[in-house]
Parts: C-alpha cells; sequence; structure tokens
C-alpha cells in the first residue's frame, strides 16, 4: 500500500492528543510535503546535494590544511562569521546529541516521524553523557568511584575512555565523531567529576552525592545553552519575545517531543563548519595539530591526518582556546550561515554515519531526510507563519519544481544568508529553533527554567552569576591554562 502522508500525519495527530505516543518524533505543522517521493525527485536532490555541486563551498583543499587555517577566507565561500566562535558549532553538535537520535528512518522513504522512537531524551538532560546512571551503565563510571565517570589520558591531554581497538566507551557513539565533540565529552566527564569534589566538600550525604552534582553540571550546560549558545545562533530579541509571548507554534499539548521540521532546521550547523581547523598548539612533540574535518586519506590510519575520532594518540587531544575566547589572541570563528556547505563534508568517513551509509555527502543526506519526514518547503512554513519569504528561484535549474518550494534545510540557510547576513538565523529558522530549544527547557520538569526560573549558577566564573563554556572548560581543569598551553 502506497504511503499517504496526509493520512498519517492525521492519525499520529490523534494518536499524540490522546497520549499515546511514546518518546518519538512529531510535527508542529500539518502541512504537505515540500515535492512527492519519487525517483526524479531523489535523483534532483542528489544532484542539488552533489559534490562540485550548488552547495558545494568548492574549498581549495589542495592548499592544505595549515594555509587554510593562516587565510581562512582563501575561499570565497568560507567567510568569517564575528559573532560565533569556532566551538560554536561543536556545542551545537552536542547538543543535538543530547535531544535527538534517529536510527530506524531510512533516508528518501517516507515515515511517519510518529511511529520513530527518538533515542535520546527530548530534553537538555545530559544522558548522551550519563546515560542511565551508574547502577545501569556502570562502563561509564569509574570501578573506584561510581559517583564519577572514566576518563582516559590517551594522548597529552583527556580523552573518552576506549577499548584496546579505540572504540569510545561512551553513551552516545556520535560524540565520537570527531576530535571536538570527543573533546567535549571528556571536557563534561571532567566537569562532572570536579562538581563531585565539590559537592562532597559542601557536606552533602554520600547517598546524595551524585543526583546532587547530576543538578549542578546539568543546571549549569542548561544556562549555557539559554545565555550563551542560543543568543549567537538565533539572537537575543528573539530569544526574549518568546519568553515574554510565548511560543506561538511549538507547543505540545503533552510532554516534549522533537517535530521533524525543527530536526530539519537544526541541521544549519553543518553551514558553519570550516574545512579545516587547528586542533592544538602542542600537538605531539610540541608540534601543532591541524587538520581537515574530514580527509579520505584518512581512512584506515591509526592516527589519522585529519579530525575525525575513533581513535587515540598523543596528538590527538583539543587545545580549547582555539575554539572558545580565552582572551590570549588565538581563538578562530566560524564560517557565515550559508547556503554552502565546506568541500570535506561531503566525503564523510563511514564511522561518523549511524545507520544507512550511503550517500556519503551530508548535503544528500540532509536532502533526502526531507521525504523521509515529507516536511513541507521553507515557503510553506513562512507563509503559514506570517513571515515574508525569499526568492529560491535558482532551483529551477534542477527540473524537479521545488524553485517556489524549497527544501526546508536549503531555505533556512539561505534564508539566513539573505536576511541575516549569514551572522545569525533568521525568518523561519528562527523561529523554529528558538521555541523549540526554549519550548525543551519550559516543558523539562527538572530545568532550572521549570524548577526555579530565577536561579543563577552557583560555580565560580568569571562574571559573578554567569557562567560560560569558558568557565565550564576552566572548572574542569581543560583550560589552557590549567594546562600550561
Amino acid at each position: 500500500m502506497t504511503f499517504d502522508p496526509r493520512t498519517a500525519i492525521a492519525a499520529a495527530a490523534r494518536a499524540r492528543a490522546e497520549g499515546t505516543l511514546a518518546n518519538n518524533f512529531g510535527r508542529i505543522f500539518q502541512l504537505p510535503p515540500f515535492a512527492e517521493a519519487n525517483d526524479r525527485v531523489r535523483a534532483g536532490l542528489m544532484e542539488m546535494g552533489k559534490k562540485g555541486g550548488l552547495i558545494d563551498a568548492k574549498d581549495p583543499l589542495e592548499e592544505g590544511p595549515i594555509r587554510l587555517i593562516t587565510h581562512p577566507a582563501l575561499s570565497p565561500n568560507n567567510v568569517d562569521n564575528p559573532f560565533q566562535t569556532a566551538g560554536t558549532t561543536f556545542l551545537g553538535q552536542f547538543l543535538d546529541h543530547d535531544m535527538t537520535f534517529d536510527q530506524t528512518s531510512p533516508l528518501g522513504v517516507p515515515t511517519p516521524p510518529e511511529t520513530s522512537p527518538n533515542t535520546r531524551t527530548a530534553v537538555f538532560d545530559l544522558d548522551s553523557v550519563y546515560g542511565r546512571g551508574p547502577a545501569s551503565d556502570p562502563q561509564f563510571y569509574d570501578p573506584a568511584d561510581r559517583d564519577k565517570f572514566r576518563v582516559e589520558s590517551g594522548g597529552l591531554f583527556e580523552d573518552v575512555p576506549r577499548t584496546d581497538g579505540a572504540t569510545a566507551i561512551i553513551a552516545d557513539e556520535r560524540n565520537d565523531e570527531n576530535l571536538m565533540i570527543s573533546g567535549l565529552h571528556a571536557a563534561f566527564l571532567r566537569f562532572h567529576n570536579r562538581v563531585v569534589d565539590r559537592t562532597r566538600t559542601q557536606g552533602v550525604p554520600q547517598a546524595q552525592v551524585f543526583a546532587t552534582a547530576r543538578r549542578t553540571v546539568t543546571w549549569h550546560y542548561q544556562w549555557i545553552i539559554l545565555r550563551e549558545f542560543l543568543p549567537q545562533i538565533i539572537g537575543q530579541p528573539l530569544i526574549d519575545h518568546i519568553l515574554r509571548f510565548g511560543r506561538q507554534f511549538y507547543r505540545p499539548s503533552g510532554a516534549a517531543f522533537i517535530p521533524v521540521e525543527f530536526q530539519i532546521a537544526y541541521r544549519l550547523g553543518h553551514s558553519m563548519v570550516r574545512p579545516s581547523y587547528r586542533a592544538n598548539l602542542a600537538g605531539d612533540g610540541g608540534q601543532p595539530f591541524f587538520g581537515f574535518i574530514f580527509d579520505p586519506a584518512g581512512e584506515g590510519q591509526a592516527d589519522p591526518v585529519d579530525l575525525r575520532g575513533f581513535s587515540r594518540a598523543p596528538r590527538r587531544f583539543i587545545g580549547w582556546q582555539t575554539f572558545f575566547d580565552f582572551r590570549d589572541g588565538e581563538l578562530k570563528t566560524n564560517k557565515l550561515i550559508d547556503a554552502k556547505v565546506s568541500t570535506p563534508l561531503f566525503d564523510l568517513p563511514l564511522p561518523a554515519i549511524p545507520g544507512q551509509t550511503t550517500p556519503t555527502a551530508l548535503p544528500q543526506r540532509n536532502l533526502l531526510r526531507h521525504l523521509t519526514w515529507s516536511v513541507p518547503s521553507g515557503q510553506q512554513l513562512a507563509r503559514t507563519m506570517g513571515i515574508p519569504m525569499i526568492d529560491t528561484s535558482e532551483l529551477a535549474t534542477f527540473g524537479i519544481g521545488i524553485e517556489n518550494s524549497a527544501p526546508l534545510w536549503y531555505y533556512v540557510l539561505k534564508e539566513a544568508q539573505a536576511l541575516g547576513d549569514g551572522r545569525l538565523m533568521t525568518g523561519v529558522g528562527a523561529r523554529l529553533v528558538g521555541e523549540v530549544f526554549i519550548g525543551l527547557l519550559q516543558l523539562d520538569p527538572q530545568s532550572f527554567l521549570r524548577v526555579q526560573p530565577n536561579w543563577r549558577p552557583t560555580l565560580p566564573s568569571r562574571r559573578a552569576g554567569d557562567f560560560r563554556m569558558v568557565d565550564l572548560l576552566t572548572f574542569a581543569q581543560v583550560d589552557p591554562a590549567s594546562r600550561g598551553q
């Protein structure tokens, strides 16, 4: 029987209203898909997202990573975003892995999202780090101190714990996709362990140490999301508007869930990735480690030439002064949010692709995902939300009728480029991301925004009553000063 997305949407809406859905994906809008899921449309989307095509930034990779780091704007499509640091991209990826993980829906094949389980909890609770806790997931925790995580020193500095074969022993395998995300995961392990130490000095009964430390970690993390990350993505005025006047579109009748419109729009981070990064200043033997984010030459290497994860070696650690602002002059910025994606993301290493491993070009995978979820076009959402539409007539060249019915991911990138100068999401994209982020915090019965809205951070920081990523990294003692870098 042919899948009818409209029938499936209506059935799932009834199930959600009746409270019979589990932690599955869902929808905000009951709208038709942007295009039919047929072979002609699939082929057109593959052409649109191919290497060397419309979306490829066409970075001059033959110049080598050190040259790209020294001159990050060599490609006209690889331009600095002065309002975001290089770490914003990978913090955004870390947040994504904390709230959503689809392991079942096939690319390009229509699937009712309401029948697809989200294997992460749809809140910002760090289940991607804590798993089910030390009793149910003891492999993540220190056998000598079950309140603390295991942390490895596989290089000059901390790493996630690994098996003899270098497989990460962590609650979400995606947090080892690249060196930066595994570095963030390791930093959160150290952050928790340091909070445990502080909690014990405060006289908290031993039986309550883990739960107290986890809440302290989680609330400071949620503060960073609301006060640091989200303003860099959508701007403070929209955040203030949503908090004051409420969410207009993401308004679940029950528990929070991840809408597919958001899941597609939030892939904006793929546009922010640089082709290469300076991982650290010390490297191996005092040599800085530069690398492409992904490089086919790294396939099968024990110590890959690129910045993929899945391995241990002395140089494979992150010097955070490249990614967050420690005021030492070493900071690098993000790429602008626009309708271009760095060339290395068109050749993903297979371990970085959970589930269906073809195609390996990230833009093609994103575009096919629109067919999976039967996502409405950017123009449809703009009309429904009362937001001015942008022009995507350049898509006529693909001959599949999407020039006025653009795939949402492409639309929100083009929207940021056209209306936000590539510095911020705007319009449809900003409203989707802002409402869902704030909604997940407001609907979480354990979040600080729900339990204690006037709460302020309590851990040491550069500014009393505030807490930022540089404060988290400093408290975790993975900052440049603690390491002597």
